[in-house]
């Protein structure tokens, strides 16, 4: 049996290559996205009462991540892209059906001269991604007490100190430095990479060079590309 599936809308945001961007949605709360709605799908009955929620689920493709080979086992970056776990345990990209699924917070319902266009927070995913479904996250059944971490309660509080000089931030235009820096904070290099080596994050439309010792990062540069 075949199933279709369609994309019904799109998210902007202010990454346009994966490097940088968050590991987990929520993790860097000022990360800002816009969705814009598909025209059959952009009616304003269809939005009727998600006001109400402040929290929606995206479900969307990890459109980069494409392969053509099933692979059971993924080697999760923050535990130092060297140790392999069946990929069900993780939220890696290479998935059978590339499905990713993020919380982020709805700041606002907006008609814009896209359509109805849904503003939300805590992004953790690359612009111009096709987004299949959006849902409201309903604490009652969506939060639970009781639920284990995993892997994950060791490597979730991993941090990097950001020396960002002042010069080079105010490059930046305000309304984007805290999340640029909770990017930084975030470590957005690969795991295995070794301190002392310089790296470039495209964010904003910026490029902005690093390197890190000793979990300081050091920002070296900041150039506009656009």
């Amino acid at each position: 049996m075949n199933y279709d599936l369609k994309p019904i809308a799109k998210i902007y945001t202010d990454f346009d290559e994966k490097f940088g961007i968050p590991r987990q949605s929520g993790r860097v709360a000022s990360l800002t996205g816009k969705i814009v709605f598909e025209p059959e799908f952009n009616d304003i009955n269809a939005f009727r009462g998600l006001e109400k929620f402040n929290y929606i689920w995206l479900i969307f493709d990890f459109s980069l991540a494409h392969r053509d080979k099933f692979s059971p086992t993924v080697r999760p970056p923050r535990l130092g892209g060297n140790k392999r776990v069946g990929v069900f345990a993780t939220r890696s990209p290479f998935r059978p059906n590339n499905l990713g699924l993020s919380s982020v917070k709805l700041e606002k319902i907006e008609k814009t001269p896209d359509g109805i266009c849904l503003f939300v927070s805590g992004v953790d995913i690359l612009s111009g991604t096709p987004i299949f479904d959006v849902k409201p996250y309903v604490p009652y059944s969506d939060c639970h007490a009781d639920a284990t971490e995993g892997f994950t309660e060791e490597t979730k509080n991993y941090s990097l100190k950001v020396n960002f000089p002042s010069e080079l931030l105010e490059i930046i235009p305000e309304n984007k430095r805290r999340a640029l820096i909770g990017c930084l904070e975030d470590d957005p290099r690969p795991s295995y990479a070794e301190d002392g080596k310089e790296f470039a994050m495209k964010f904003a439309g910026f490029d902005v060079e690093f390197v890190v010792e000793n979990f300081n990062l050091n920002v070296l540069s900041v150039k506009r590309l656009r």
